[in-house]
């Protein structure tokens, strides 16, 4: 679909700087875009692409001020990464969406599928399933005895739910992702040997969830695992049985969340964060990619390393570990003048 600059900027209250009679047909990165492309600029490091940029359009704050000349038309909105979101969710919806039951597939005796779902071939839907409105079930996934799935919710190719767990609405879950598996309960023995622990309870997604490619998420032992309104997890990450999540945090990919861990709202997680089990975090907080997390920890840290550390002592830390060789030959070198003068 192509747009005028100008009649674009009225759609999303922007600021035209330049041609608005300017032609908008795809999107690019800034550093990619070519005629007739829509980009933005939310990063300052990317600053010095919009001077060279091909794109015919670019979203920029309205207090960008450039230092050279920008062939491109600017559109000037509050923040253009959220704009940008809102551009390309908008873009996205007009695509086809699939619909229908695709064969051969298993629909348990009894599950209502409702008329606007879609079920895509070898899909599996056992017994005692329910089904909101606008449900999409892509092919190849497994949807266990008496699960619940809400209103508009979608299942990527593979997904597997096992028995009992509830997904709340608009919940969408990635390839390959495992939901409710048994969460990782063993008791030691006198002999050495391990006894398995029933794991009883179920898994909750509740509203407004997305969940990454194979992430898995355990089922609890006695209760539930719960995943928090607005949770936004990114692909391959590991959630411990009765562990909760709360609304509206974020985590990026290979994070692990051992069991029984309460984590708070709001919170921001980085790539390969590792929690120990049981412990109490806060909200408002912010883990470094690679943070080793030990123990609690309250609101509004911002924590870097392992064991993670308030994130300006890691700085310091740092700093230090640069000096560290020049700080042990001055240790060296003050020894040796100690003893000398011990000798003296």
């Amino acid at each position: 679909m192509e747009i005028k600059a100008g009649q674009l900027a009225a759609l999303i209250g922007a600021t035209v700087e330049g041609d608005p009679d300017i032609a908008i047909n795809n999107y690019a990165k800034i550093e990619e875009a070519t005629t007739g492309c829509l980009t933005f600029l939310a990063n300052p490091k990317y600053t010095h692409h919009i001077y060279t940029t091909k794109a015919s359009a670019v979203l920029v704050r309205k207090d960008f001020e450039p230092e050279k000349p920008v062939s491109a038309t600017l559109l000037r909105v509050d923040d253009p990464y959220a704009t940008l979101a809102v551009l390309l969710n908008l873009v996205n919806s007009q695509r086809p969406q699939p619909a229908g039951i695709e064969q051969p597939c298993h629909i348990a005796d009894g599950v209502e599928v409702p008329a606007d779902a879609f079920i895509g071939a070898f899909a599996y839907i056992d017994k005692g399933v329910k089904m909101g409105k606008n449900v999409k079930i892509y092919p190849q996934c497994y949807v266990g005895e008496g699960v619940t799935l809400g209103d508009d919710v979608t299942l990527y190719p593979g997904t597997k739910i096992y028995h009992g767990c509830k997904i709340g609405n608009r919940c969408t879950i990635h390839a390959g992702t495992v939901i409710g598996g048994d969460g990782f309960g063993f008791a030691p023995q006198p002999d050495g040997s391990y006894n398995k622990i029933a794991q009883i309870g179920i898994v909750i997604l509740e509203d407004d969830v997305e969940i990454g490619a194979n992430t898995t998420i355990d089922r609890a032992t006695m209760g539930a695992t719960v995943i928090k309104r607005g949770v936004k997890l990114d692909n391959l990450i590991q959630v411990g049985h009765n562990v909760e999540i709360g609304e509206n945090t974020v985590m990026a990919a290979q994070c692990g969340i051992a069991g029984s861990t309460k984590i708070g709202k709001n919170n921001m997680v980085g790539g390969q964060v590792g929690f120990a089990g049981h412990l109490s975090i806060g909200d408002h907080n912010g883990f470094g990619a690679q943070c080793g997390v030990p123990g609690n920890v309250g609101d509004n840290n911002r924590l870097l390393g392992s064991p993670a550390i308030n994130a300006m002592d890691f700085a310091r830390q740092a700093a230090y570990l640069k000096r560290l060789v020049e700080m042990y030959n001055d240790i060296k070198k003050l020894k040796k003048e100690i003893e000398t003068l011990k000798q003296q």
